[in-house]
C-alpha cells in the first residue's frame, strides 16, 4: 500500500487518539490530492443542472431577479458546508454523512437510528441521483439527434453503464481523470460567460418588471420554487466527506476543496445567469429545453450551437462519473459498520476500492432512469435528503457543540453557530415550499425506515449478539 496512506492512517490516529482506529479507514487508499477532490466536487456540482433548471428558475421568478434564486442557493451551499467542513475535518473516513450522524448524536440507539436513516434513504435516493444525471444526459442529446423515448431511455441507460466501467479502478486513476473533466467544466463556462459579456444587454439583463420586488406571498412561493432548482444546481459540495477515507491530509483538505468549490462554482453560476439573462429575453429563456445550445446559436450561429451542447453533454457525463464515486461510499462505510448487508463492505483485492457498492448503485440507477422522469426526480431528491442529511447534520452539529465543548475540532466553522442555524432555516423553507405529494412522501419513506429500524434492525443485531454469547 502506498506510503502516503500509511502516513495518513498515523496522522489520523494521533489526531484522534482517544477512539479506536476505524475498519473504515483502513482498507481505502488516501490517493486524492486537494486539487483532485476540489475537481470531483466541482464536476458533481455542475453535471446537467444548471443547464436544464435555468429555464425553471427564470419562469418561477419571471423575470432577471431570477439571479437571487442562484444567490440563496449559494448562501446555503456556504453555510451547510460549513457543516460539512467541521465533520469532515473531525472524521474523514468513507461514507461521511453515514459517520458524521453517528458521532455527533452519540453511538447509541438514537446515533445508530439516524445513520441507518441516512443509508435508508440513500439506498433510494443515490440512484435517483444517477438517473437524473442519466436522463438529463438523454433529454439534452436531442437538440443533436431526434430520440424517441425509447432511444432516450436507451441512452440514459448505456451512459449509467459506462461511467460504472470508467470507475471500476484505482482511486488515484480516478483522480486523474476528474481533472481532465474539471478543465472542460471550466473552460466551457469559461466561453459561456466570457461571450455573453462580449454581446451583453444591460437594459436586458436588468429590466425588473414593476412588481419584481414586492415581498407577496406570490414572491416567496416563487423564489421558493426557483430555489429547489437552484439548490439542485449546487448539490455536491459535500462529495469530497463520502471520500474522506481517500483524502490525502483529510483535516485540511476537506474544508478547502469544499470552500474553494462553492465559492468558484456560486461565482460561475451567477455569472451566467446575468450573462444568459442580458443575450436572451427571460420569456425565451424560460421556454428554453436546450438554453445552454439556444444561447451560443442565438450569439454565433448552429455550428456553436452544436459545439457547446457536446460540452454539455461531456459535463453531464462528467457530474455522473463523480456522484457515482461518492455515494458507493456509503452503504460500504454502513456495511463495515456492522449496520448494512455485509456483501457491501468487500473491497477490489488491488484496485482497493468498494466494487460491490458501486455495482448496486450502478444497478439501480440503471434501472431509475429506465423508471422515471426528471422533474420528478429532482423534486423526489431533496425532498428526501432535507430532513435527515441537512437538517438532521446541522441539528446534530449543534447538539455535538454543546455535548462535547472541549471535543478536538481541526476545523471548527467560523461564527459558529450561524451557519448551521441559517442552513437549517434555509433548508426547512425549501423543503416546506416543497409540492406536498413530495413532502408527504418523504415523511412516510422516512417513519417506515424508523420502523424497521426499531422493528427489525435492533432485534435482529440482539438476536446476533446473544447468539455470539453462546458461542
Amino acid at each position: 500500500m502506498a506510503v502516503t496512506h500509511l502516513m495518513d492512517i498515523n496522522s489520523y490516529l494521533a489526531l484522534h487518539k482517544d477512539q479506536p482506529m476505524p475498519e473504515i479507514a483502513s482498507k481505502l487508499e488516501r490517493g486524492l490530492s486537494l486539487s483532485q477532490a476540489t475537481a470531483i466536487n466541482m464536476i458533481d456540482m455542475v453535471g446537467i443542472g444548471p443547464f436544464i433548471t435555468i429555464p425553471a428558475i427564470v419562469a418561477a421568478m419571471k423575470g432577471p431577479q431570477c439571479v437571487f434564486a442562484w444567490l440563496l442557493g449559494a448562501l446555503l451551499a456556504f453555510m451547510d458546508g460549513s457543516v460539512w467542513a467541521e465533520l469532515g475535518a473531525k472524521w474523514p473516513m468513507a461514507g461521511g454523512s453515514y459517520v458524521f450522524l453517528q458521532r455527533v448524536y452519540g453511538e447509541g440507539k438514537f446515533g445508530k437510528m439516524m445513520s441507518f436513516l441516512l443509508v435508508w434513504q440513500t439506498i433510494v435516493q443515490a440512484p435517483l441521483v444517477v438517473a437524473s444525471a442519466a436522463i438529463g444526459f438523454s433529454q439534452y442529446l436531442n437538440y443533436l439527434i431526434n430520440l424517441n423515448e425509447i432511444q432516450q431511455k436507451m441512452v440514459s441507460g448505456g451512459l449509467v453503464i459506462l461511467v460504472t466501467i470508467l470507475l471500476y479502478r484505482n482511486i488515484k486513476s480516478i483522480g486523474k481523470i476528474s481533472i481532465l473533466l474539471s478543465i472542460i467544466t471550466v473552460g466551457t463556462f469559461v466561453w459561456l460567460i466570457g461571450s455573453g459579456f462580449m454581446h451583453f444587454n444591460p437594459h436586458m439583463a436588468f429590466s425588473f418588471g414593476s412588481g419584481a420586488f414586492s415581498l407577496s406571498g406570490i414572491f416567496w412561493v416563487g423564489l421558493g420554487q426557483a430555489s429547489l432548482q437552484s439548490v439542485y444546481s449546487y448539490l455536491g459540495y459535500y462529495n469530497v466527506c463520502h471520500l474522506g477515507g481517500e483524502i490525502i491530509k483529510p483535516e485540511v483538505n476537506i474544508p478547502r476543496s469544499i470552500f474553494i468549490s462553492v465559492g468558484g462554482i456560486a461565482l460561475i453560476y451567477i455569472l451566467m445567469q446575468i450573462v444568459v439573462s442580458g443575450n436572451m429575453p427571460w420569456q425565451q429563456t424560460a421556454n428554453s429545453h436546450f438554453i445552454v445550445s439556444t444561447y451560443f446559436e442565438n450569439i454565433y450561429g448552429p455550428l456553436a450551437g452544436k459545439i457547446a451542447t457536446v460540452l454539455v453533454l461531456l459535463i453531464a457525463a462528467s457530474s455522473l462519473f463523480a456522484v457515482m464515486l461518492g455515494y458507493s461510499r456509503i452503504p460500504y462505510a454502513a456495511a463495515v459498520d456492522g449496520n448494512f448487508f455485509k456483501a457491501f463492505a468487500a473491497t477490489h483485492p488491488r484496485k482497493h476500492f468498494p466494487y460491490v457498492s458501486l455495482l448496486v448503485l450502478g444497478g439501480l440507477g440503471f434501472a431509475f432512469s429506465l423508471l422515471f422522469k426528471l422533474t420528478n426526480v429532482i423534486k423526489a431528491i431533496l425532498a428526501m435528503r432535507i430532513l435527515v442529511q441537512f437538517v438532521g447534520q446541522s441539528v446534530g452539529v449543534i447538539y455535538w457543540h454543546w455535548r462535547k465543548p472541549n471535543d478536538e475540532r481541526p476545523y471548527k466553522m467560523k461564527f459558529y453557530p450561524l451557519p448551521a442555524v441559517i442552513g437549517i432555516i434555509i433548508w426547512l423553507f425549501i423543503f416546506c415550499v416543497s409540492p406536498p405529494g413530495y413532502i408527504l412522501g418523504a415523511l412516510c419513506y422516512i417513519s417506515i425506515g424508523v420502523a424497521v429500524y426499531w422493528l427489525v434492525m435492533v432485534p435482529g443485531k440482539r438476536k446476533r449478539e446473544l447468539r455470539a454469547e453462546k458461542s
